[in-house]
């Protein structure tokens, strides 16, 4: 596990961000916190904001909502094991995650469909729509 080494100069946010393994690069990092898809203390932070050891973060990527807890700080990016020792998720993050992933493999959000009619389906609506309501003009 990382110790926090207090000789090392500053960190930034979005540079923990990348070595903790959340964004691919330092960029994708900074865009998020830009975007707001990042928050410390349920507040909106910049990419210089210096993360601190019990810092809460909740981190948006894709449909998913992650909490997670710093537990150290790290200058380099190391392979994802190691990389998962800089953080914790909170168990109430992972339930809530759990339950998003399940609704949407149920397909709960709504009716999905394959995009624009085609000039066939297209026909079967007017049809239909003709049948039930035929001197609707």
């Amino acid at each position: 596990m990382y110790a926090v080494d207090h000789t090392e100069e500053r960190m930034r946010l979005d540079k923990w961000l990348w070595a903790a393994r959340f964004f691919k690069t330092r960029a994708l990092a900074k865009a998020a916190l830009e975007g707001g898809k990042v928050q410390c203390r349920g507040e909106r932070c910049k990419p210089s904001k210096e993360p601190r050891v019990g810092d809460v973060l909740t981190i948006r990527q894709g449909y998913d909502d992650k909490t997670v807890v710093i537990l150290a700080l790290s200058q380099n990016r190391r392979g994802a094991p190691e990389a998962q020792q800089l953080y914790e998720e909170t168990p109430e993050s992972i339930k809530a995650r759990e339950q998003a992933a399940a609704a949407r493999k149920a397909g709960n959000l709504g009716v999905q469909t394959d995009g624009r009619p085609t000039k066939k389906q297209r026909r079967q609506i007017h049809q239909f729509r003709d049948y039930v309501h035929p001197f609707n003009d």
